[in-house]
């Protein structure tokens, strides 16, 4: 397990996201966005929407899930599953607070 500094807790207000880049143990860069949800959990899923090439990142956020702008797909923060018109889930990566700090690890998906 390979833990990230993402940000700090107090980064990100409740309903926020934003892309990160983080390397994995490769050095292969993945597009993260890091959400914290309406009611205050944070949660780390690939950033690109899996039916077209929108960062989930500027989504609306509501209710444990994130829509893409692009085209309407939501996807749940907890398990990565779309709903149409994307079919494909999007890689949700372990995440861990450890004091103010917000860690994630791009090698440990969920």
């Amino acid at each position: 397990m390979s833990l990230q500094l993402a940000c700090k807790v107090g980064d990100l207000e409740a309903g926020e996201a934003r892309c990160i880049q983080l390397a994995d143990a490769s050095g292969r860069s993945h597009k993260v966005a890091l959400v914290r949800d309406t009611d205050g959990g944070f949660h780390a899923i690939g950033d690109t929407c899996t039916h077209g090439d929108v960062p989930l990142s500027e989504g609306d956020i509501e209710d444990g899930t994130i829509e893409c702008w692009g085209h309407g797909a939501v996807f749940d923060l907890e398990t990565g599953e779309p709903t149409l018109p994307a079919t494909e889930p999007v890689p949700v990566y372990q995440l861990s607070l450890d004091g103010d700090d917000v860690l994630v690890d791009v090698d440990a998906r969920k």
